[in-house]
């Protein structure tokens, strides 16, 4: 992509729809434009996710003087911009001043309700058009979330290196459309969300670089047509996050997640399964056939400890037969006979199946809002997103191992007279992912968020509880997965009350 974008508006309405490579994507939400957020001056000194200096790792000159020609010119160049700023260019201009840490997670969250549908009978993987099932979303939501909070404290170091002031305090004649703040201006918070966030997520969604590319050279244009950022700001903004970006990449690549779909079947092997081991199997009963979904995500390499996420692993769950599993088969086939309007209206609220968000992203959603109501910096969304969205993913990769260890099979696998009020997922029952999801995230956001979380706790109880009620989940699948997902959250806590963002 080139740092020299045209001075134009696009010509389509994010507000209405956004088009996509292949097919709509649903126009996002009006978000308000934050008129007292703390600026977060020492936030250059939180700790990065990826143990990397990336300031020194990367050549990036420092800027050219306030009284040079070089920057005076840039200055002349911005009033023009500005002068001219038309309607439709200061609407862009308001969309984008929202946050662009919300905006890309929300961009994301609709891409992967694009591509979260059933493969075809017998497809191959195809890493130019992903299958965004609940493991894929809380690995792209936690990439993203990480490369923007790393590139952010990268960019605020810089900013209070160099402490360029905002333009418009430098020449008069420069018309901000929005009122100025302490935050200096170089290089662009803007500029580097915008190159950290396409390249991740071209990288992900291959299919839809195009749009991706419209995306983000509509943000970086409205720095300009705002009166935010000068050429110097933007192009190494750019810079700065296209680099990040490239780290986050290059952990992603060595992650195991290419294994996690494994076509060969060896996860049979890798977790030893047989009769001695699994005395009654899980079954697939998609019609028609397809493989179980990413068997070997459970190997995939988490973000924080793996013998800390590993240590939450749970027990084995009861034998089928037992007094503890008759129990709680007879307790989902009452429900399953009975099944209350309140117990439909959870269900299906928390159902998060094909074409949404994911669980996963249902999460994104709930921590949107809080954000917005707390009116957070770009760098304090990021890092809320980068601890929700890592436990999330590490939650749910002790999820998979637990599935693929038990093979435990489904209740309606071992009573077929139990009806279900959703789809039942390809792949075994024993721990709960929504449970698993749910209940690190909320333990996470409620960390945060303290006077939200009575109300996230009965959140995340409901999310898991809500499997319980579509008949898919035993109650023991439910409780186990809140467990572990709880001990996982806490991981993601004791590292935020110690990496220098006090909080």
């Amino acid at each position: 992509m080139k740092l020299h974008f045209k001075y134009i508006p696009l010509v389509f309405c994010i507000a209405l729809f956004i088009i996509s490579c292949e097919e709509d994507i649903p126009g996002m939400i009006e978000l308000p434009v934050p008129t007292s957020v703390s600026l977060d001056a020492n936030a250059g000194d939180w700790d990065n996710v990826i143990e990397v200096d990336y300031l020194t790792e990367i050549s990036l000159p420092l800027p050219s003087n306030v009284d040079s020609d070089t920057y005076k010119a840039e200055l002349e160049k911005l009033v023009l911009i500005t002068e001219k700023r038309t309607p439709e260019q200061e609407k862009r201009v308001r969309y984008w001043a929202s946050g662009g840490v919300l905006r890309w997670n929300r961009i994301l969250r609709e891409l992967v309700a694009k591509y979260n549908v059933v493969p075809p009978s017998g497809s191959m993987p195809n890493p130019k058009k992903p299958i965004a099932n609940p493991p894929f979303a809380a690995r792209a939501y936690a990439m993203l979330s990480v490369a923007q909070h790393d590139a952010l404290i990268a960019t605020w170091k810089l900013k209070y290196t160099t402490n360029r002031p905002a333009p418009s305090v430098m020449e008069s004649r420069i018309n901000p459309q929005l009122p100025n703040t302490d935050l200096p201006s170089y290089p662009s918070e803007q500029a580097v969300i915008a190159a950290t966030s396409l390249k991740i997520l071209k990288t992900l969604f291959p299919l839809e670089t195009d749009f991706l590319n419209m995306l983000a050279e509509e943000q970086v244009n409205t720095v300009r047509w705002g009166g935010t950022g000068t050429e110097s700001d933007i192009s190494i903004g750019w810079h700065l996050g296209d680099f990040v970006a490239s780290k986050i990449l290059e952990r992603a690549s060595t992650d195991r997640m290419s294994n996690a779909a494994d076509p060969e079947g060896t996860y049979i092997s890798y977790f030893k399964i047989n009769p001695s081991t699994v005395p009654v199997a899980w079954i697939s009963i998609s019609s028609p056939k397809v493989f179980p979904i990413l068997p070997m995500y459970g190997t995939v390499k988490t973000w924080h400890d793996s013998t800390a996420v590993f240590s939450a692993l749970p027990p084995p769950p009861p034998n089928v037969g037992t007094d503890d599993f008759n129990r709680d088969i007879a307790y989902i086939k009452s429900i399953s006979k009975n099944r209350s309007r309140e117990e439909w209206r959870i269900s299906d609220f928390w159902a998060d199946g094909g074409g949404t968000y994911t669980p996963p992203g249902h999460w994104n959603e709930i921590a949107e809002k809080l954000l917005i109501e707390e009116q957070w910096s770009e760098v304090r969304m990021a890092r809320a997103f980068s601890l929700m969205n890592r436990a999330v993913m590490d939650s749910g990769i002790l999820c998979w191992y637990a599935k693929y260890k038990y093979y435990f099979p489904r209740p309606s696998q071992i009573d077929p007279d139990i009806k279900t009020s959703t789809g039942i997922p390809n792949f075994p029952s024993y721990t709960s992912g929504h449970s698993s999801f749910s209940s690190t995230a909320g333990t996470v956001l409620g960390y945060l968020f303290p006077n939200q979380r009575e109300e996230l706790e009965r959140q995340f109880i409901e999310a898991g509880d809500s499997r319980v009620y579509g008949g898919i989940h035993y109650e023991f699948d439910n409780l186990a997965g809140r467990n572990s997902g709880i001990a996982v959250g806490e991981l993601a806590i004791i590292e935020a009350r110690n990496d220098g963002a006090d909080n």
